[in-house]
């Protein structure tokens, strides 16, 4: 499944990539993830736990980060494995920034794979209202880190929980909307 993102930053580029190239922090601004150990070579060993309706899932593993300077761009490629439920996933991130006067436009593009038991979910569009919530969570948790006053107020600040079960139910909506959409679309085009 592919998703893409755009946000903005009110910052300046530089003070955004610095803080993008310091990925404690940045794990710190997803929920459920957590970084267990630095490996060496850009390589960090974690956890992302996420709540999809009424499934729990933790996926352990490892991702690593190349990041590009000279283009304030860069890769995350990621795999874990969920030992309690048996289901696997993969994600391949490429993110690019972005200087527009003294704000930063994020473009981010992943490619995440899942099979098992949480693959299921995928299909009802949850994964990607999922996605949606967590670079909100993100974006929030970013702004808060680089407003802080000091850089104590700063690692202070981590991300909120989203929940699954409002996803399950603004998955639902979005569901049902778009059915109540192509009913009214139909019946326009066959109405007289």
């Amino acid at each position: 499944m592919k998703i893409s993102h755009e946000f903005e930053v009110e910052r300046p580029i530089e003070r955004v990539w610095e803080t993008f190239q310091d990925v404690p922090t940045v794990a710190q601004c997803l929920p459920g993830a957590s970084i267990t150990e630095e490996k060496g070579d850009n390589v960090y060993a974690g956890a992302v736990e996420v709540k999809l309706g009424p499934m729990n899932a933790k996926f352990e593993g490892e991702a690593t980060v190349t990041p590009d300077h000279s283009n304030h761009s860069g890769s995350i490629i990621g795999k874990g494995v969920d030992r309690s439920g048996g289901s696997r996933g993969s994600v391949d991130v490429e993110y690019r920034l972005a200087g527009i006067g003294g704000h930063t436009r994020v473009f981010v593009e992943a490619d995440i794979k899942l099979s098992g038991a949480v693959a299921q979910f995928g299909r009802t569009g949850l994964i990607e209202e999922m996605s949606r919530r967590l670079i909100d969570e993100l974006v929030y948790c970013l702004h808060s880190k680089l407003d802080a006053a000091t850089p104590e107020e700063a690692a202070t600040i981590e991300a909120g929980d989203v929940k699954g079960i409002g996803l399950l139910f603004s998955s639902l909506v979005s569901w049902i909307g778009s059915l109540v959409k192509r009913l009214l679309g139909r019946i326009r085009k066959t109405a007289p």
